[in-house]
Protein backbone atom coordinates (compact mmCIF):
# COMPACT_ATOMS: atom_id res chain seq x y z
CA UNK A 1 0.00 0.00 0.00
CA UNK A 2 1.62 3.29 -1.06
CA UNK A 3 1.60 6.49 0.67
CA UNK A 4 -1.57 8.14 -0.71
CA UNK A 5 -3.61 5.19 -0.14
CA UNK A 6 -2.21 5.16 3.87
CA UNK A 7 -3.49 8.62 4.15
CA UNK A 8 -6.89 7.84 2.36
CA UNK A 9 -7.32 5.32 5.46
CA UNK A 10 -6.25 7.41 8.22
CA UNK A 11 -8.55 10.25 6.59
CA UNK A 12 -11.47 7.98 6.24
CA UNK A 13 -14.41 8.49 8.73
CA UNK A 14 -15.03 4.81 10.76
CA UNK A 15 -18.34 3.48 10.19
CA UNK A 16 -19.99 0.99 12.77
CA UNK A 17 -22.67 -1.22 11.96
CA UNK A 18 -25.36 -2.12 14.32
CA UNK A 19 -27.74 -5.09 13.95
CA UNK A 20 -30.99 -4.83 15.67
CA UNK A 21 -31.32 -7.88 17.31
CA UNK A 22 -34.75 -9.48 18.09
CA UNK A 23 -37.08 -6.61 16.87
CA UNK A 24 -39.35 -7.69 19.60
CA UNK A 25 -36.89 -7.14 22.28
CA UNK A 26 -34.70 -3.90 23.83
CA UNK A 27 -32.98 -3.54 20.89
CA UNK A 28 -33.98 -1.11 19.13
CA UNK A 29 -34.47 1.35 22.47
CA UNK A 30 -31.49 0.89 23.45
CA UNK A 31 -29.84 1.72 19.76
CA UNK A 32 -32.03 4.64 19.80
CA UNK A 33 -30.72 6.10 22.66
CA UNK A 34 -27.23 5.26 22.65
CA UNK A 35 -27.54 7.12 19.20
CA UNK A 36 -29.15 9.76 20.44
CA UNK A 37 -25.63 11.10 22.34
CA UNK A 38 -24.06 13.62 20.12
CA UNK A 39 -20.74 12.43 21.50
CA UNK A 40 -21.00 9.02 20.25
CA UNK A 41 -22.47 10.10 16.82
CA UNK A 42 -19.43 12.70 16.17
CA UNK A 43 -16.99 9.44 16.60
CA UNK A 44 -18.23 7.82 13.51
CA UNK A 45 -20.75 6.69 11.04
CA UNK A 46 -23.44 4.04 11.27
CA UNK A 47 -25.55 1.81 9.42
CA UNK A 48 -28.04 0.09 11.63
CA UNK A 49 -29.57 -3.12 10.45
CA UNK A 50 -33.20 -2.96 10.87
CA UNK A 51 -36.72 -2.28 10.70
CA UNK A 52 -37.57 1.09 10.30
CA UNK A 53 -40.94 1.11 12.03
CA UNK A 54 -39.70 -0.52 15.30
CA UNK A 55 -36.90 1.96 14.75
CA UNK A 56 -39.22 4.87 14.67
CA UNK A 57 -41.57 3.92 17.44
CA UNK A 58 -38.25 3.49 19.74
CA UNK A 59 -37.47 7.33 19.17
CA UNK A 60 -40.87 8.10 19.57
CA UNK A 61 -41.32 6.35 22.72
CA UNK A 62 -38.20 8.23 23.99
CA UNK A 63 -38.48 11.23 22.36
CA UNK A 64 -35.15 11.52 21.35
CA UNK A 65 -33.40 13.92 19.25
CA UNK A 66 -32.08 11.85 16.47
CA UNK A 67 -32.24 12.72 12.51
CA UNK A 68 -31.33 9.80 10.51
CA UNK A 69 -32.29 8.21 6.44
CA UNK A 70 -33.44 5.33 5.84
CA UNK A 71 -32.55 3.12 2.87
CA UNK A 72 -33.38 -0.31 1.29
CA UNK A 73 -31.05 -2.77 3.15
CA UNK A 74 -30.18 -4.53 -0.68
CA UNK A 75 -28.43 -1.36 -1.75
CA UNK A 76 -25.35 -0.82 1.21
CA UNK A 77 -22.44 1.95 0.45
CA UNK A 78 -20.49 3.36 3.28
CA UNK A 79 -20.85 6.80 1.48
CA UNK A 80 -24.55 7.54 2.85
CA UNK A 81 -24.76 11.47 3.40
CA UNK A 82 -26.76 10.83 6.51
CA UNK A 83 -24.24 10.41 10.20
CA UNK A 84 -27.17 7.20 10.85
CA UNK A 85 -28.46 5.57 8.61
CA UNK A 86 -31.28 2.66 8.36
CA UNK A 87 -30.61 -0.31 6.18
CA UNK A 88 -34.78 -1.08 5.90
CA UNK A 89 -35.62 -4.58 5.97
CA UNK A 90 -39.58 -3.62 5.53
CA UNK A 91 -39.82 -7.44 3.87
CA UNK A 92 -40.38 -8.68 7.37
CA UNK A 93 -43.49 -7.66 9.62
CA UNK A 94 -44.11 -7.75 13.06
CA UNK A 95 -46.52 -5.80 15.47
CA UNK A 96 -45.09 -3.41 17.86
CA UNK A 97 -47.66 -5.16 20.02
CA UNK A 98 -45.66 -8.31 19.93
CA UNK A 99 -42.88 -8.53 23.04
CA UNK A 100 -41.47 -12.38 22.80
CA UNK A 101 -40.13 -14.77 21.05
CA UNK A 102 -41.62 -15.54 17.48
CA UNK A 103 -40.33 -17.15 13.69
CA UNK A 104 -40.98 -13.94 12.00
CA UNK A 105 -38.18 -12.47 14.81
CA UNK A 106 -36.11 -14.77 14.75
CA UNK A 107 -35.91 -14.69 10.30
CA UNK A 108 -35.78 -10.90 10.82
CA UNK A 109 -32.45 -10.79 13.21
CA UNK A 110 -30.68 -13.56 11.87
CA UNK A 111 -30.87 -11.53 8.62
CA UNK A 112 -29.80 -8.25 9.49
CA UNK A 113 -26.65 -10.45 11.56
CA UNK A 114 -25.93 -12.27 8.07
CA UNK A 115 -25.94 -9.05 6.16
CA UNK A 116 -23.59 -7.16 8.42
CA UNK A 117 -21.01 -9.73 8.84
CA UNK A 118 -21.29 -9.98 5.12
CA UNK A 119 -20.65 -6.00 5.09
CA UNK A 120 -17.72 -6.19 7.45
CA UNK A 121 -16.08 -8.90 5.70
CA UNK A 122 -16.56 -6.59 2.32
CA UNK A 123 -15.65 -3.56 4.25
CA UNK A 124 -18.75 -1.70 4.43
CA UNK A 125 -18.35 -1.47 7.80
CA UNK A 126 -15.40 -1.43 10.04
CA UNK A 127 -17.02 -3.09 13.16
CA UNK A 128 -20.20 -4.85 14.20
CA UNK A 129 -22.13 -4.21 17.31
CA UNK A 130 -24.89 -6.52 17.89
CA UNK A 131 -28.40 -5.86 20.22
CA UNK A 132 -29.45 -9.25 21.56
CA UNK A 133 -31.20 -12.16 20.19
CA UNK A 134 -33.38 -14.39 21.40
CA UNK A 135 -32.30 -18.31 21.01
CA UNK A 136 -35.65 -19.20 21.31
CA UNK A 137 -36.66 -17.32 18.06
CA UNK A 138 -33.54 -18.49 15.95
CA UNK A 139 -34.43 -21.93 17.08
CA UNK A 140 -38.31 -21.10 16.02
CA UNK A 141 -37.31 -19.58 12.31
CA UNK A 142 -35.27 -22.65 11.72
CA UNK A 143 -31.92 -21.08 12.03
CA UNK A 144 -29.22 -23.46 12.74
CA UNK A 145 -26.87 -21.68 14.99
CA UNK A 146 -27.49 -21.70 18.45
CA UNK A 147 -26.23 -17.84 18.83
CA UNK A 148 -23.73 -14.83 17.48
CA UNK A 149 -20.78 -16.67 18.27
CA UNK A 150 -21.31 -19.73 16.36
CA UNK A 151 -23.22 -17.79 13.83
CA UNK A 152 -19.81 -15.52 13.33
CA UNK A 153 -17.72 -18.28 13.70
CA UNK A 154 -19.08 -20.44 10.40
CA UNK A 155 -19.75 -17.29 8.54
CA UNK A 156 -16.20 -16.23 9.14
CA UNK A 157 -15.24 -19.40 8.58
CA UNK A 158 -13.23 -18.89 11.62
CA UNK A 159 -11.96 -22.37 13.16
CA UNK A 160 -10.86 -20.86 16.66
CA UNK A 161 -12.95 -17.90 18.50
CA UNK A 162 -13.58 -17.63 22.43
CA UNK A 163 -16.23 -15.17 24.53
CA UNK A 164 -13.91 -11.92 25.42
CA UNK A 165 -15.84 -10.09 28.02
CA UNK A 166 -14.34 -6.22 28.70
CA UNK A 167 -15.45 -4.71 32.16
CA UNK A 168 -13.96 -1.56 33.82
CA UNK A 169 -10.49 -2.75 34.31
CA UNK A 170 -10.58 -6.41 33.39
CA UNK A 171 -11.01 -7.97 30.16
CA UNK A 172 -11.69 -11.59 30.32
CA UNK A 173 -11.76 -14.45 27.87
CA UNK A 174 -13.71 -18.14 29.00
CA UNK A 175 -12.06 -20.80 28.12
CA UNK A 176 -15.51 -23.20 28.50
CA UNK A 177 -18.98 -21.32 27.19
CA UNK A 178 -22.44 -23.05 28.01
CA UNK A 179 -21.34 -26.43 29.61
CA UNK A 180 -23.03 -27.42 32.47
CA UNK A 181 -20.27 -28.22 35.62
CA UNK A 182 -20.65 -31.81 36.04
CA UNK A 183 -20.23 -32.15 32.03
CA UNK A 184 -17.02 -30.03 32.02
CA UNK A 185 -14.57 -32.41 33.41
CA UNK A 186 -15.50 -34.54 29.91
CA UNK A 187 -14.74 -31.58 27.70
CA UNK A 188 -11.59 -29.79 29.73
CA UNK A 189 -8.41 -30.02 27.31
CA UNK A 190 -5.26 -28.78 27.00
CA UNK A 191 -6.30 -27.40 24.06
CA UNK A 192 -9.61 -25.84 25.63
CA UNK A 193 -7.53 -23.73 27.89
CA UNK A 194 -4.14 -22.80 25.38
CA UNK A 195 -7.05 -21.83 22.68
CA UNK A 196 -8.33 -18.47 25.05
CA UNK A 197 -4.84 -17.21 25.81
CA UNK A 198 -3.14 -17.33 22.55
CA UNK A 199 -6.40 -15.40 21.15
CA UNK A 200 -6.37 -13.00 24.22
CA UNK A 201 -3.08 -12.21 23.85
CA UNK A 202 -3.47 -11.19 19.99
CA UNK A 203 -6.67 -9.63 20.92
CA UNK A 204 -5.22 -7.55 23.48
CA UNK A 205 -2.29 -6.13 21.36
CA UNK A 206 -4.17 -5.77 17.74
CA UNK A 207 -7.44 -4.40 19.68
CA UNK A 208 -6.24 -2.27 22.68
CA UNK A 209 -2.64 -1.56 21.92
CA UNK A 210 -0.99 -3.51 24.88
CA UNK A 211 2.13 -4.91 23.08
CA UNK A 212 3.02 -7.37 25.95
CA UNK A 213 -0.14 -8.18 27.72
CA UNK A 214 0.50 -9.88 30.95
CA UNK A 215 -2.10 -12.37 31.16
CA UNK A 216 -3.32 -14.41 34.39
CA UNK A 217 -4.95 -17.94 34.13
CA UNK A 218 -7.43 -18.66 36.70
CA UNK A 219 -7.11 -22.26 37.96
CA UNK A 220 -10.70 -24.72 38.00
CA UNK A 221 -10.45 -25.73 41.48
CA UNK A 222 -10.22 -24.13 45.31
CA UNK A 223 -7.33 -23.23 46.13
CA UNK A 224 -5.58 -24.19 42.83
CA UNK A 225 -6.18 -27.51 43.67
CA UNK A 226 -4.13 -27.49 46.58
CA UNK A 227 -1.22 -29.79 45.18
CA UNK A 228 -3.69 -32.42 43.84
CA UNK A 229 -6.07 -32.79 47.01
CA UNK A 230 -9.12 -31.17 44.91
CA UNK A 231 -8.99 -32.13 41.75
CA UNK A 232 -5.54 -32.40 39.22
CA UNK A 233 -7.24 -30.30 36.36
CA UNK A 234 -4.21 -27.61 37.42
CA UNK A 235 -1.24 -30.04 36.98
CA UNK A 236 -2.83 -32.09 34.36
CA UNK A 237 -4.44 -29.66 32.06
CA UNK A 238 -3.84 -26.03 32.83
CA UNK A 239 -0.13 -25.96 33.42
CA UNK A 240 0.44 -27.48 30.43
CA UNK A 241 -1.72 -25.39 28.47
CA UNK A 242 0.32 -22.09 30.38
CA UNK A 243 3.42 -23.81 29.74
CA UNK A 244 2.69 -24.46 25.60
CA UNK A 245 1.42 -20.34 25.57
CA UNK A 246 5.18 -19.49 27.49
CA UNK A 247 7.16 -21.45 24.52
CA UNK A 248 5.86 -19.56 21.96
CA UNK A 249 6.15 -16.44 23.57
CA UNK A 250 3.41 -15.40 25.13
CA UNK A 251 3.35 -13.28 28.49
CA UNK A 252 1.34 -15.44 30.75
CA UNK A 253 1.07 -17.23 34.53
CA UNK A 254 -0.94 -18.85 36.62
CA UNK A 255 -3.06 -21.17 37.86
CA UNK A 256 -4.29 -18.47 40.19
CA UNK A 257 -7.13 -19.22 42.36
CA UNK A 258 -9.68 -17.67 41.51
CA UNK A 259 -11.01 -16.07 44.83
CA UNK A 260 -7.69 -13.95 44.38
CA UNK A 261 -6.75 -13.75 40.92
CA UNK A 262 -9.56 -11.17 39.57
CA UNK A 263 -8.59 -8.66 42.57
CA UNK A 264 -5.64 -8.68 41.33
CA UNK A 265 -6.65 -7.99 37.73
CA UNK A 266 -8.75 -5.54 38.82
CA UNK A 267 -6.15 -3.59 40.70
CA UNK A 268 -3.42 -3.65 37.48
CA UNK A 269 -1.42 -6.92 37.74
CA UNK A 270 -2.73 -8.60 34.54
CA UNK A 271 -3.66 -7.17 31.53
CA UNK A 272 -5.90 -10.02 30.46
CA UNK A 273 -7.43 -13.05 32.21
CA UNK A 274 -8.47 -16.37 31.31
CA UNK A 275 -11.37 -17.99 33.25
CA UNK A 276 -12.04 -21.63 33.30
CA UNK A 277 -16.38 -21.62 33.32
CA UNK A 278 -18.28 -19.21 32.48
CA UNK A 279 -19.56 -18.17 36.17
CA UNK A 280 -16.21 -18.25 37.47
CA UNK A 281 -15.65 -15.32 34.74
CA UNK A 282 -19.07 -13.77 34.61
CA UNK A 283 -19.48 -13.12 38.14
CA UNK A 284 -16.71 -10.73 38.87
CA UNK A 285 -17.40 -8.78 35.17
CA UNK A 286 -20.95 -8.34 36.64
CA UNK A 287 -20.13 -7.72 39.93
CA UNK A 288 -17.69 -4.69 38.30
CA UNK A 289 -19.76 -3.43 35.36
CA UNK A 290 -23.19 -4.67 35.45
CA UNK A 291 -24.34 -1.93 32.98
CA UNK A 292 -21.67 -1.22 30.96
CA UNK A 293 -19.66 -4.92 30.45
CA UNK A 294 -19.35 -5.59 26.72
CA UNK A 295 -19.42 -8.88 24.97
CA UNK A 296 -16.62 -9.16 22.30
CA UNK A 297 -15.73 -12.42 19.86
CA UNK A 298 -11.87 -12.78 19.33
CA UNK A 299 -10.63 -15.33 16.69
CA UNK A 300 -12.96 -14.24 13.96
CA UNK A 301 -11.39 -11.03 11.45
CA UNK A 302 -13.93 -8.91 12.10
CA UNK A 303 -14.96 -6.62 14.92
CA UNK A 304 -17.36 -7.51 17.19
CA UNK A 305 -18.92 -5.92 20.01
CA UNK A 306 -22.24 -6.61 21.84
CA UNK A 307 -24.34 -5.38 25.21
CA UNK A 308 -23.65 -8.20 28.00
CA UNK A 309 -27.77 -8.27 28.62
CA UNK A 310 -30.40 -9.86 26.78
CA UNK A 311 -33.28 -9.34 25.00
CA UNK A 312 -35.15 -7.72 28.35
CA UNK A 313 -38.88 -9.16 26.39
CA UNK A 314 -40.26 -7.88 29.91
CA UNK A 315 -39.53 -4.39 29.97
CA UNK A 316 -39.66 -3.84 25.83
CA UNK A 317 -41.89 -1.32 24.53
CA UNK A 318 -42.09 0.49 28.03
CA UNK A 319 -38.74 3.28 26.88
CA UNK A 320 -37.13 2.71 30.87
CA UNK A 321 -34.44 -0.05 29.15
CA UNK A 322 -30.82 1.32 30.19
CA UNK A 323 -28.89 1.76 27.15
CA UNK A 324 -25.32 1.87 28.88
CA UNK A 325 -23.93 -1.09 27.59
CA UNK A 326 -25.49 -0.73 24.59
CA UNK A 327 -23.06 2.69 24.39
CA UNK A 328 -20.33 0.94 25.99
CA UNK A 329 -20.23 -1.72 23.07
CA UNK A 330 -20.41 0.89 20.23
CA UNK A 331 -18.02 2.48 21.96
CA UNK A 332 -15.73 -0.16 22.26
CA UNK A 333 -16.45 -1.06 18.75
CA UNK A 334 -14.70 2.40 17.52
CA UNK A 335 -12.08 2.24 19.71
CA UNK A 336 -11.01 -1.70 18.84
CA UNK A 337 -11.71 -0.11 14.61
CA UNK A 338 -9.27 2.59 15.51
CA UNK A 339 -6.59 0.46 17.20
CA UNK A 340 -6.86 -1.85 14.65
CA UNK A 341 -6.49 0.84 11.53
CA UNK A 342 -3.34 2.82 13.18
CA UNK A 343 -2.00 -0.65 13.52
CA UNK A 344 -2.82 -1.66 9.86
CA UNK A 345 -1.20 1.70 9.20
CA UNK A 346 1.60 1.19 11.28
CA UNK A 347 2.58 -2.79 9.75
CA UNK A 348 2.15 -1.15 6.23
CA UNK A 349 4.58 1.36 6.87
CA UNK A 350 6.96 -0.76 8.40
CA UNK A 351 6.35 -3.13 5.14
CA UNK A 352 6.96 -0.26 2.61
CA UNK A 353 10.35 0.76 4.42
CA UNK A 354 11.94 -2.82 4.94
Amino acid sequence: MNAENNNKLADEPLVIGITMGDPAGIGPEVIVKALADWQIRREAKFIVFGMHEQFAYAADMAEVDLCWGRHQHEKLSRDYPHQVMVADYDDYSLPITVKGPSKVAGQASVRFCLDAVSAARCGIIDALVTAPISKTSWKLAGVKWPGHTEMLAARCKSLRKVMMFVAGPIKLALATIHEGLFNLRHKFTIGRVFEPIDLLNTALKEYFAINNPSIGVAALNPHAGEDGQFGDEEKRIIAPAILMAQEVGINCSGPYPADTLFLQAARGRFDGVVAMYHDQGMIPVKLLAFEEAVNVTIGIPIIRTSPAHGTAYDIAGSNIANPSSMKAAIRLAINMARTKKTYQLTHNLASRNS
